[in-house]
Parts: structure tokens; C-alpha cells; sequence
């Protein structure tokens, strides 16, 4: 039996949630519905437009979204990240902890400012992110945990590290120590613009191929270059032996090697979409590693990511995340 299940690597970034009006998007010159990367000076002029505004902390991320996801399920997960030696960082590596989730934490920490995420949610559930990376656009292979690693089933990564080089870099240096120790990969596109402004990128990270590749409808097509979605999956068929492709309110298509399945949508009524993807992937790869198929991983990764979208924040309480599996029987 290997150490951990999942073994992930991604941004650190603490998420402050604001519930925003799609006005305040038009004021601030934000492009609705996906992820900007700003500098400090960009955020700290955001975070005052909205001093007003209640908001939640959490440690985030999107692959942290899906570690955690996992852990809470009752997976064995590890989380490599760069943080910073401040309140944010000692912050975030607490959380990590308390979530069940090991990580590098012994790791000697930068001076500087830990990654932050603000998360601006419209009354239509939208989510739209503005992200200072801080540290962790320095993420280099000094956080990688060769150890943990070669002791996992799974590798596990998110497309926005694309946008850095020493962390693409760590990515690819990953993946190959996966494959050498007979560990699965898996990689989540993560977002539209990481796509359109960075799929050369992308595509250097994915390299001869992953096991498992998460995306969204509009991600699918982008990498596809088609707005066919019949096209998009075929293309993906090229890029990894299995894959899932989200399509929101109409559930998901998931490619298991042999056959394309049709998920269903769960019926709810959503108020806040925000980490409902990182719900998703964390969910399926905790049902692929305690022998679920993937229709079966498929279902639960569904209930569990509309759970989630029926409350406001990137996670559930432990026990309501323990509740979704428990009612799958």
C-alpha cells in the first residue's frame, strides 16, 4: 500500500470571498468570470473598493481545493506549495494541517508576501478571481517532496501554474518522477484564460500524455480550437488516457479508456459556483483510488460539487463532504 493517494502541487493562495455586484466588475475594469493576475498594487486597490464588504478566509488554490476535497472523503493526500514567512503563510499551512493534509511545511520560507486569491461573486452565482501569486509564482522543484511523491498513486496538478516558468518547470520535473515510479497523472486546465493565453504551455506540462485530464466545456474547446465539443473530446483522446469535461448545470462527459459516459446533472439551485470544479476533481480521484469505475467516481464527484455550489465559499465542513459519500451507499 502506498503512502498517500494523492500526492498535489499548485499555488498557495489564501482566498478572500466578497460578494460583489456586477457593477463593482465595471468600476474596477475586472473581465467577468474568470482569472486576471494582478500585481499587489492592483489587489490592494480592489480590496479597497470593497473595504465594506464582509468576507471569509481559507486557504486555497485550486489543486489545494482538491487535496483538501480528497482528505475530507478520507484520502491520504500530501500538498506541495510555497508560501511565505508571514501571518498568511503560517496561516495557510495550519489550515493544510488541520484539513488532514501533509505537506512541506519544514520547507525553509521565503520573506515576502504569501499568495492571495480574491474572489468576487455576482448575484448569478459567477465567480470572478483576481489573483497576487506573491511567493508562490517563485515555486521552484526546492518544494518538491521526492519521497511522498514516489509513494503515492496519483500526481496531481493545476493548469495556472503555467504562468510561471520555474513552476511549469516543477511540474514537468514531477511528472516525470511520477511516471518513473509507476505514479498516474492527472492535470485540471484550471481556467479559460490559462488556455487561451498559455496552451503552448499546457501542453509542455501534459507531454507524451497524463492518465487523467479535467476540464470545462469552454477549456475543452479552447485547447481544442473548435467550438465542437464532439471535436474537443476527440482531440482530448490525444492528450490523455482518460478525462472528464465539465458542463455545469448539464452534468459531465468522462472518457474511462474504453467508453465516453454521460453524468448527470444533480438539481439545485446554486449560489455561489466558486471551487465547484476543484469539488469535482478532488471527489473523483478519492473515488478512482478506493475502487470506484468512473461512472461511479463520476456520480459522486457530481453530488459532491452540487453540495458545494448550494453555499457560499471554495469547501464544505468535513462532515458534510463525509455526508455526500455516505449517501451514495
Amino acid at each position: 500500500m502506498t503512502q498517500y493517494h494523492i500526492y498535489g502541487i499548485g499555488n498557495a493562495l489564501v482566498d478572500l470571498e466578497y460578494q460583489v455586484r456586477h457593477e463593482d466588475l465595471g468600476v474596477l475594469g475586472i473581465d467577468k468570470g474568470v482569472m486576471t493576475l494582478v500585481d499587489e498594487h492592483q489587489q490592494l486597490r480592489i480590496m479597497d473598493h470593497l473595504k465594506d464588504r464582509h468576507h471569509g478566509r481559507a486557504s486555497g488554490g485550486s489543486a489545494a481545493n482538491s487535496i483538501i476535497a480528497c482528505a475530507q472523503f478520507g484520502g491520504r493526500c500530501f500538498y506541495s506549495c510555497k508560501v511565505a514567512d508571514d501571518d498568511l503563510g503560517h496561516f495557510y499551512m495550519h489550515d493544510l494541517i488541520a484539513a488532514g493534509v501533509d505537506t512541506n511545511h519544514h520547507t525553509e520560507k521565503d520573506q515576502g508576501h504569501t499568495g492571495r486569491c480574491l474572489v468576487l461573486v455576482t448575484p448569478d452565482t459567477d465567480r470572478t478571481m483576481c489573483t497576487f501569486l506573491g511567493v508562490s509564482g517563485n515555486l521552484s522543484i526546492q518544494e518538491l517532496v521526492e519521497e511522498a511523491l514516489r509513494e503515492s498513486e496519483w500526481f496531481y496538478t493545476e493548469g495556472y501554474l503555467v504562468t510561471s516558468d520555474s513552476a511549469r518547470e516543477t511540474v514537468i520535473a514531477a511528472k516525470r518522477i511520477a511516471e518513473g515510479s509507476g505514479v498516474k497523472t492527472a492535470l485540471s486546465l484550471s481556467d479559460p484564460n490559462m488556455v487561451k493565453y498559455f496552451k503552448k504551455g499546457l501542453l509542455e506540462m501534459i507531454g507524451g500524455g497524463v492518465d487523467l485530464l479535467f476540464a470545462n466545456a469552454f477549456e475543452a474547446m479552447g485547447m481544442a480550437g473548435s467550438e465542437d465539443l464532439h471535436q474537443a473530446v476527440g482531440y482530448f483522446k490525444t492528450l490523455a488516457r482518460s478525462f472528464v469535461i465539465t458542463l455545469g448545470s448539464d452534468g459531465a462527459l468522462v472518457w474511462d479508456g474504453a467508453q465516453l459516459i454521460e453524468i448527470p446533472p444533480v438539481r439545485i439551485k446554486a449560489v455561489d459556483t466558486v471551487g465547484a470544479g476543484d469539488m469535482f476533481a478532488g471527489a473523483f480521484l478519492y473515488g478512482l483510488t478506493h475502487g470506484f469505475d468512473h461512472r461511479r467516481a463520476g456520480e459522486l464527484a457530481a453530488a459532491a460539487a452540487a453540495k458545494l455550489v448550494t453555499q457560499f465559499g471554495p469547501r464544505l465542513p468535513a462532515e458534510e463532504t463525509r455526508a455526500v459519500l455516505k449517501a451514495m451507499g
